[in-house]
């Protein structure tokens, strides 16, 4: 399954939300890697197995399911979680990209990769998979809507150096 959107950080023509610098945004995707249990409660035990200068190697635990990620970046630009297939789920790939088309508007663009299958397979009667896909979907946004929440709730704190 592929399942790609945009979630707009700054947006010239709504003086009420606050901007935030691509700097920010970068530094709580890095954050996310590192912490993503101060972004999702659910995740517990996290891990960090081996870090680099542009990647790390993570493991935690989101209810009974257990993830391993190895998470690669680009400096501030873009973020790649390569999350490890095991017994409990297929992985896939999910790529965070921070956008900036002008100076006034930044977006933070989600790309998933999964094995799920997206629409049912030719000759078959079952619709589980596509609707499945489509509740991940569903799942997938809900969370990325969610992390910018969390962004600027870490920057109006003053967590994150401009």
């Amino acid at each position: 399954m592929h399942f790609e959107h945009l979630v707009q950080i700054n947006d010239p023509l709504n003086p009420l939300l606050e901007s935030l610098t691509a700097e920010q945004v970068w530094q709580a995707l890095l954050w996310r890697a590192e912490k993503p249990q101060d972004f999702q409660e659910d995740i517990t035990d996290v891990v960090i197995h081996e870090r680099g200068e542009d990647y790390l190697v993570r493991s935690f635990r989101l209810g009974k399911l257990h993830v391993r990620d190895h998470i690669e970046w680009d400096n501030g630009r873009t973020i790649d979680f390569h999350t490890q297939p095991n017994d409990e789920h297929s992985g896939g790939r999910l790529t965070i990209t921070i956008e900036a088309p002008d100076d006034a508007q930044l977006f933070v663009r989600f790309t998933y990769n999964t094995p799920l299958p997206e629409t049912v397979a030719p000759g078959s009667d079952d619709a589980s998979d596509a609707y499945f896909a489509s509740y991940v979907k569903s799942a997938y946004h809900a969370a990325d809507v969610d992390t910018v929440r969390r962004i600027r709730e870490l920057a109006a704190a003053g967590q994150l150096r401009s």
